[in-house]
């Protein structure tokens, strides 16, 4: 079974962040802002947020004792019912950490997964999604049935039964078996899609969540994909051929933006989503250049790109948002032939069209050799 967080009343949620060290700080606080949208995308709100700084995180409860007697009066305070550690916990620590508070502890993985769960759309999606959340619940299902532990034997029963703990996770396993059949019989069907396409020039949007992919989609292609200004809108891959304006025929997919410490359970299931990406002629690195750490997302973004492969994939880097930042200045360090623009009211965008032109021209001619 998956355990279900989504509730229908907001709840009140404190975030807790770990820094191992003072200089870290800074980046775990920058951390927390994200994880706070990610909350709020959640449909909780942020009452509160403590960051720790200590050598190591605790074996028992992650932070220290005294944060812990600490984050108890702040709950009852501030009438929460929830704490959102930004880091993994392991089974025993969350354990550990609900029966102190007597509340919902959530850690950052299971935030984005539920995130993901409410937000699929299509059955690939929700199928994807599905697999993610149960790997992440089997290795936690330990100690979650000892208020009856076993089904013991007795008069006309040999031996002490079958625990409930193992009955449990045999469910979950074939649950999990069952959906990657299920996913691997989509991934032949897109396979075939794929081969339709073979000969066609293919151009993935990829970067951070929330940087303007769907709203830059929408502009390249006349198309009319869902955006809006919250973390992980787009979940599907979202794929049109486009022939009007161009040399040859151009097929643009619009992928899942990529987070910091994005749950590999995630990275796995999505496979043959971001299998778009890895296929792609050619990548469009879409930043939002408002953002003040856009450096660190390109960073986190490359950094995913190379877990699925795709890093060797030519791209183009696209400094999206700029009417937030009219004067904005690409680096020094910038890529030879980036583009600055504004998805949302077209500027920028014939230049890179043309771009788009020449690369699509380039292709055909190697396809007709």
């Amino acid at each position: 079974m998956v355990i279900e967080y989504g509730e229908t009343d907001r709840e009140k949620a404190i975030l807790v962040g770990l820094a191992f060290d003072s200089r870290r700080r800074e980046e775990v606080t920058d951390s927390l802002d994200e994880l706070a949208q990610l909350t709020l995308s959640a449909g909780a709100v942020v009452v509160d947020r403590r960051i720790q700084v200590r050598r190591r995180p605790d074996p028992a409860y992650f932070v220290g004792r005294g944060l812990v007697a600490e984050l108890k009066e702040k709950l009852q305070l501030l009438e929460g019912n929830c704490i959102i550690f930004d880091d993994t916990l392991s089974p025993a620590q969350q354990r550990n950490l609900e029966t102190e508070f007597n509340a919902k502890v959530i850690d950052r993985p299971i935030l984005i997964l539920d995130i993901f769960a409410t937000r699929a759309r299509t059955r690939a999606a929700r199928l994807q999604v599905e697999l993610a959340q149960l790997e992440y619940t089997l290795p936690r299902l330990t100690g979650a049935w000892v208020h009856f532990s076993r089904q013991y034997g007795g008069i006309g029963a040999k031996g002490p039964g079958e625990t409930q703990l193992e009955i449990d996770r045999r469910q979950v396993r074939n649950k999990i078996a069952h959906l990657k059949v299920k996913l691997s019989k989509l991934g032949r069907q897109r396979a075939t899609q794929r081969k339709r396409r073979q000969s066609l020039f293919k151009v993935s949007l990829v970067g951070y969540t929330n940087t303007g992919k769907s709203t830059l989609f929408n502009q390249l292609t006349k198309a009319q994909v869902r955006t809006a200004d919250m973390l992980f809108t787009t979940l599907d891959s979202t794929t049109r051929v486009m022939s009007s304006g161009y040399p040859c025929h151009i097929v643009f997919s619009d992928t899942v933006g990529f987070i910091k410490k994005l749950p590999h359970q995630l990275v796995e299931s999505f496979n043959s989503t971001l299998e778009e990406v890895c296929l792609a002629d050619l990548l469009l690195h879409v930043v939002d250049c408002s953002d003040p750490n856009y450096i660190q997302r390109i960073e986190q973004t490359c950094q995913v790109l190379a877990e699925i492969g795709a890093e060797r994939i030519p791209s183009l880097m696209i400094y999206n948002k700029i009417d937030v930042l009219p004067e904005f200045l690409p680096p020094s360090n910038m890529r030879t032939g980036a583009f600055c623009t504004s998805a949302l009211n077209g500027q920028g965008i014939a230049a890179l069209q043309a771009e788009l032109v020449a690369r699509s021209n380039q292709f055909l001619k190697q396809v007709q050799y």
